[in-house]
């Protein structure tokens, strides 16, 4: 069994210390790392880079957004994970734009932490349900100039209510399509986004201005 490390970011030291309690009682996972913000964070991968890294979005110092976009201009790579709580909404076009790969509630369970690892590690965006459910009441019409070109118009639409949350079905009825005609255009959205799952259509389509947040 292959067995990771992992980093946790986080200002609150009693968070930081239960969750690497509970990451370091998994068998695949064979050592945690802490940083209490982002600038500690910047010096520790500079000695230690780790395949997951779980980091706070505010933070003194520098902020979990900041650090994203500093680490990953270092070491592309990495694996990054935010750590989220109800209310912050307004970060997560921010995050998704510096790089992170996931999104997970800090309240979230064991069940759903190890789903985000196995995710990311996969290659595969991950974003928890209740996240998700969050950003989908939350987007807003797809923008009129959206930063890629490389989507159809019909595609750019079918990619607008995935994000939205509906099945290919309700997609199909509400664009007066056939739902194998839906079926084809989500699979090559999946292909041209290089995406794998809902969760990394919805970040290709923030990073890329066709919905708002």
């Amino acid at each position: 069994m292959n067995q990771y490390s992992v980093i946790l970011v986080d200002d609150h030291k009693l968070f930081r210390e239960g969750l690497k309690l509970l990451l370091e009682n998994l068998d695949y996972i064979k050592s945690v790392h802490e940083a209490s913000n982002g600038v500690e964070f910047l010096d520790l991968i500079k000695n230690f880079q780790a395949d997951i890294i779980f980091i706070d979005i505010e933070m003194p110092l520098m902020d979990g957004i900041m650090a994203t976009k500093q680490a990953l201009k270092l070491y592309p790579n990495l694996n990054i994970i935010a750590l989220s709580m109800y209310g912050e909404e307004s970060y997560y076009t921010q995050m998704i734009n510096s790089g992170a790969k996931g999104f997970i509630l800090k309240n979230s369970g064991m069940k759903d932490i190890e789903t985000a690892i196995s995710n990311v590690l996969s290659g595969n965006n991950y974003i928890s349900q209740e996240i998700l459910n969050s950003l989908i009441l939350g987007i807003g019409k797809k923008t009129k100039t959206p930063k890629s070109s490389e989507l159809t118009e019909r595609e750019e639409e079918v990619l607008f209510h995935i994000c939205k949350g509906l099945s290919n079905q309700q997609i199909a009825d509400a664009l007066y399509l056939s739902k194998r005609t839906v079926d084809k255009h989500r699979e090559n959205l999946l292909s041209k986004t290089h995406a794998n799952n809902t969760a990394g259509l919805v970040m290709y389509a923030v990073k890329n201005g066709i919905v708002d947040i």
